[in-house]
């Protein structure tokens, strides 16, 4: 063992953490390279090969796909979870369920340093440091990409090709496209080089979880997703019968049949954690349909003020996630709330899938609060039509007693008129007599009286409206 311990690099086989790797080596550490498989297309035995012949003491290949769906994903679709309106997170996800698997590996090995190849200006090193310190308060990070001694030396990619050439690091032999890349089961994104001039549109070959809208079939692919607590438990094809009804074999099914479709590409400017804009493209198919069509059953099956509560809670998850704050109490707390009001989100979502778009066909579901005969056209029911007189009165007092027109502030001549807050009074349907009336209706309405004149009381002059008042008005002396 060298002197200063063992260091779990979160390695990806490419050429950063292969320099990362040989360099944390030359600083004197034993190096435990840790690959995490989620999802992305990668060869991983070729990646344990070459982890090892540049001098790990060990190479752990970790297989987290099922628990990234079941623990990361699945609270974000109960959530509807959109960072800035249109992320769905794909990357925010990942990164705490990786840094997590990172940090058991580092206590089982008895390994006091973590490593990542994450950049000093993103997200990432947040999202992985706080993750390592919340489960782990001891652990110490080195963060290369923030150390002098390291981003002085290597100033970009061309001095990490010389380092690799130096120290017998095998380089891509194939051109680098001109942007970085990261991929998981969820999404893909593509980000820097020449994507970083936001007014470039994305080139032709850059997507590769999705067909081009354009290209795509002609024919839609119909599909019945049945939830349960907010939760895709089962997705059918409803034409060929295809069903699949774990997780991740129905997530990754989702994501064939968005990706045929074009479903789930997004070019967006979003706000970083750390206070810039940056411009990124991402590709989320099977996310872009599940978060459509649990919307809908939500929508059918939830009350309308819990979900009001918990749209807001929704933007606090998103953001929290967005931030690195995976594993805070707060986000514990949002959560379990969030879980709690999915209770009775359960039901079946009919969806079609065509040409980059998804489109809601129908739902149904046995929690359902949607009654067919109340809200039909055709069909009184139990609803009295008179009962919403009240509902509108009572919920136009607020305006009603805001802010004077222009015409109420002041007279002719310029002068400021007392400013009123009432109504006038409408009359009792059993006598027009004053002592009867009562206060918050807009107008009498009672039979017999008159309505107000034509003009409209807003429009009409202050005299026309005191005679029109006065012919409704019975004496003083009136003793019915």
């Amino acid at each position: 063992m060298s002197g200063k311990g063992s260091v779990v690099l979160a390695y990806s086989g490419g050429l950063d953490t292969s320099c990362i790797l040989v360099w944390l080596k030359e600083q004197g550490y034993d190096v435990i390279a840790y690959l995490a498989n989620i999802g992305q297309k990668e060869d991983f035995e070729e990646a344990r090969k070459k982890a090892l012949k540049l001098g790990a003491k060990k190479v752990f290949i970790e297989d987290i796909s099922k628990e990234f769906v079941e623990e990361f994903i699945w609270p974000a679709i109960q959530s509807s979870a959109l960072y800035e309106d249109r992320y769905l997170l794909g990357t925010s996800l990942a990164r705490p369920c990786i840094a997590r698997k990172q940090v058991e590996i580092a206590q089982r090995e008895g390994a006091k340093y973590v490593s990542h190849g994450a950049t000093g200006k993103g997200n990432d090193q947040i999202r992985f440091e706080l993750t390592c310190y919340s489960l782990a308060p001891q652990i110490k990070v080195i963060a290369p990409w923030r150390m002098p001694e390291f981003y002085n030396r290597f100033q970009g990619r061309n001095d990490l090709m010389e380092y690799a050439k130096q120290h017998g690091i095998p380089v891509p032999v194939t051109p680098k496209n001109p942007w970085s890349m990261d991929e998981n089961l969820m999404h893909i994104s593509y980000e820097a080089g020449i994507l970083e001039n936001p007014k470039n549109q994305a080139p032709p070959g850059l997507y590769t979880k999705t067909q081009d809208p354009a290209k795509a079939p002609n024919s839609p692919d119909t599909l019945e997703i049945e939830f349960k607590k907010g939760v895709p438990v089962k997705v059918t094809n409803v034409g060929d019968g295809t069903t699949h009804s774990t997780a991740l074999e129905l997530f990754l099914y989702l994501n064939e049949v968005a990706g045929k479709h074009g479903v789930g590409r997004i070019d967006i400017v979003e706000n970083r954690f750390i206070g810039m804009k940056s411009r990124g493209i991402y590709e989320t198919p099977a996310g872009t349909i599940l978060y459509h069509a649990h919307l809908d059953i939500e929508a059918f099956t939830m009350d309308r003020e819990v979900r009001k509560i918990k749209q807001g809670l929704g933007l606090k998850f998103a953001e929290l996630v967005y931030t690195g704050f995976w594993h805070s109490p707060e986000c514990e707390f949002v959560r379990h709330c969030i879980a709690k009001s999915q209770e009775r989100v359960e039901g079946k979502v009919h969806v079609s899938v065509l040409k980059g778009q998804v489109y809601i066909l129908g739902r149904e579901s046995p929690l359902s609060l949607y009654n067919e005969e109340l809200v039909s056209m055709n069909v009184q029911g139990d609803y009295e039509p008179v009962d919403a007189t009240g509902f509108i009165n009572i919920n136009s007092l607020r305006d009603s007693t805001g802010s004077p027109l222009p015409e109420q502030l002041s007279k002719g001549d310029g002068q400021e008129v007392e400013r009123s807050h009432r109504r006038p009074p409408a009359p009792a349907l059993s006598s027009p007599c004053r002592s009867n009336w009562r206060h918050g209706s807009p107008w009498p309405r009672a039979e017999g009286i008159s309505s107000p004149p034509e003009q409209g009381h807003r429009q009409i002059d202050q005299l026309t409206m005191q005679s029109w008042a006065a012919s409704l008005y019975p004496s003083p002396k009136c003793s019915c």
